[in-house]
């Protein structure tokens, strides 16, 4: 029904449905605002609270420093971040979109993998259904893989959010954080679980906070060209590197355009570089309208994981050495990226993928 340029939900809507558009809104919510209502609540506690609550905040934020080393030494244990993943809320959330994992290849369990997923999109949303929940029984694809999606280290020096990030079993994406897991294997403190895990499996969203902003529908803009760190991090621990591409990741939201050189494109680059996080201005539909709104729009998203490069192991790599394995893994997620984009994109014959410098 539309109404004022408005088009609205059906009245009679399946349970389903809606228990579908709620978990992602939720999401939305959590992901996009949770760190700024999770600071705005530890102030306001310390400021305001009575003497208990007072108390309470600095015994966590006390908790909170001493376990700051977390996220960089391999993250929460299996059993804590399975009692999160398995809840039944984020097969809803898969089932929203739907996002779908299409495996390409059988991965040897025993080895630790660096899978380097592209394209961010407004807040990696495939990735995140994909591998930080159990919606899509990653761990059944994966079998003796424990999967530990990156992101950045501000996230765990928020209050609160923190506990948030780490319970999904998410980790730091900085150069520590990277070379702990890539270099260890999963000890007696990730088991005993329904499966036991003999291997690691890193997700690494290449781009970063920059990529967000170049994410329209209907277009495949990455930054990889400049991008080199994970790969000297892959060959110091001898990773294989694993491209992955969430086909349709774009399409789930639009944003305010803010051209290069723009007022608006300043502001974001400013607060970009003081926090890490692209603030970009989502456009995506409602909770019971289709125009407009912050729930992502209902589109499926395909992550496909491709073959692995395998690296030599090499403690102090070069320059050459970091650019041959560099463009090695480049024709790679090309190749990925131009064998299935027929099958997962409409009118694919037009869309091509694009390598931005920056």
């Amino acid at each position: 029904m539309r109404l004022f340029g408005v088009e609205f939900a059906p009245l009679l809507v399946p349970w389903e449905r809606r228990l579908q558009t709620l978990a992602a809104a939720v999401w939305f919510i959590i992901t996009a605002f949770g760190g700024l209502t999770c600071w705005f609540i530890t102030f306001a506690v310390l400021l305001f609270g009575s003497q208990w609550l007072r108390l309470l905040m600095i015994a966590y934020l006390l908790f909170a420093y001493y376990d700051r080393e977390t996220s960089r030494k391999g993250g929460r244990s299996k059993r804590i971040y399975l009692l999160f993943r398995n809840l039944a809320w984020w097969r809803y959330f898969c089932a929203y979109f739907p996002i779908k994992i299409v495996k390409t290849v059988d991965l040897d369990p025993t080895r630790n993998y660096l899978f380097c997923s592209f394209p961010h999109g407004i807040l990696s949303t495939g990735v995140s259904g994909a591998f930080t929940t159990n919606g899509l029984d990653c761990a059944k694809l994966f079998p003796g893989l424990d999967f530990r999606l990156l992101t950045l280290d501000a996230h765990f020096q928020t209050p609160l959010f923190r506990e948030y990030v780490l319970n999904y079993g998410i980790c730091s994406c900085d150069k520590d954080s990277l070379d702990y897991l890539l270099s260890h294997k999963p000890t007696e403190k990730d088991g005993p679980t329904e499966a036991p895990v003999t291997g690691r499996a890193c997700v690494l969203i290449v781009g970063g906070a920059a990529e967000a902003f170049k994410c329209k529908p209907q277009t495949y803009n990455i930054l990889v060209k400049r991008r080199k760190g994970f790969v000297r991090r892959a060959l110091k621990n001898g990773a294989p590197l694993v491209p992955v591409f969430s086909f349709g990741e774009t399409d789930l939201y639009d944003q305010l355009n803010s051209p290069e050189g723009s007022f608006l494109r300043a502001v974001q680059e400013f607060v970009k570089k003081v926090t890490g996080i692209a603030p970009v201005v989502p456009i995506g539909r409602g909770l019971f309208q289709y125009s407009f709104g912050l729930v992502p729009n209902r589109k499926p998203v395909h992550v496909v994981v491709g073959a692995p490069l395998d690296v030599p192991k090499i403690e102090e790599p070069s320059r050459e050495e970091v650019d041959l394995y560099h463009a090695q893994f480049t024709d790679k997620l090309i190749e990925l990226f131009e064998t299935h984009k027929s099958k997962y994109l409409e009118n694919h014959e037009s869309i091509k993928l694009i390598l931005d410098d920056c």
